[in-house]
């Protein structure tokens, strides 16, 4: 359960509290509205309402409970979860491949929802809210939010410069240049989860840089500004150089079981409500790093 507050300045004199409450502290009309009828708006400590007038030095204090929202029947997935940073408000989880992130009517087995479900020890107000989402054959660093607003909030920075996400792959071929960007647009290719460069996409822009070629292969980072579906597969495939094992635009590969040489390794954002800048970072899976052969003293 968490709680937002904030002391009413002179400023703010006779501004109500649902005012204060979507303005200042930035919570949504849906929430809001669920807090009226939950208890969860307090004055100095006090139920108020929501055309209540505030008078400087008061406090408004906004209580978030997801328990109406948790879903009883998620099954524990007892296995090894790596916390990389957490807070009063988001985790930021290395999530290993292959493993679907959620549960839906494809994906009834071991997912990296009851895996966090099971290392909190079951607790009865769970609720999984991803703020950005891996392929299940990606591993790599995915933030999730422990309530709606701060979900909501963080959510706003994705695909924007405050939210920065760099992937790790090994493909197949040289691209054209050390460095450069893909800029193609991609769309669905028929009624599957296939995407495809089409003239008629959505706009999607990829940044690479080759940090090294051996055997045949190529280690890329890769830097998203827009977030399409599949991006980076769609665009490595298109220039002639699909991912590693990427079973879906390429070929899959018995070195790497059900996954494919694409790794989250680098997250920063600011967080919404401290302010602070959040970095994280998730070192190359060995099975990956071991595609490309060292180099030889």
């Amino acid at each position: 359960m968490r709680s937002l507050s904030h002391t009413v300045t002179p400023e703010q004199d006779q501004r109500t509290v649902k005012s204060i409450a979507l303005k200042v502290l930035r919570v949504s009309r849906g929430q809001f509205s669920h807090l009226k009828f939950s208890g969860g708006v307090l004055v100095d400590g006090l139920p108020a309402r929501a055309d209540q007038r505030l008078r400087p030095g008061q406090t408004l204090t906004l209580t978030l409970r997801d328990e109406d929202r948790a879903d009883r029947r998620l099954p524990a997935c007892d296995l090894p979860i790596r916390i990389v940073y957490e807070d009063e408000d988001y985790w930021i989880i290395h999530k290993p491949a292959p493993l679907p992130t959620l549960r839906s009517a494809h994906q009834t087995g071991p997912t990296l929802e009851g895996a966090l479900y099971a290392h909190l020890h079951a607790p009865k107000d769970f609720v999984f809210r991803p703020v950005n989402r891996l392929d299940k054959g990606t591993s790599g660093l995915m933030a999730a939010a422990k309530n709606a607003h701060a979900q909501q909030l963080l959510q706003k920075q994705l695909h924007t410069p405050a939210f920065v996400r760099e992937y790790r792959a090994v493909c197949r071929g040289r691209l054209p240049a050390g460095e450069g960007v893909i800029d193609l647009p991609i769309g669905k290719a028929g009624t599957g989860v296939k995407r495809a460069v089409l003239p008629d996409g959505k706009p999607a822009t990829t940044q690479y840089r080759v940090e090294k070629e051996a055997a045949g292969l190529s280690l890329v980072r890769l830097c998203l500004t827009t977030g399409r579906t599949h991006q980076i597969r769609v665009h490595l495939a298109a220039v002639g150089c699909p991912i590693v094992g990427d079973y879906l635009y390429g070929e899959s590969d018995p070195r790497l079981p059900g996954r494919f040489a694409l790794h989250a390794a680098y997250m920063q954002f600011t967080h919404p409500l401290t302010g602070r800048v959040i970095r994280a970072e998730a070192p190359l899976p060995p099975e990956i790093a071991a595609l490309l052969p060292e180099e030889e003293g």
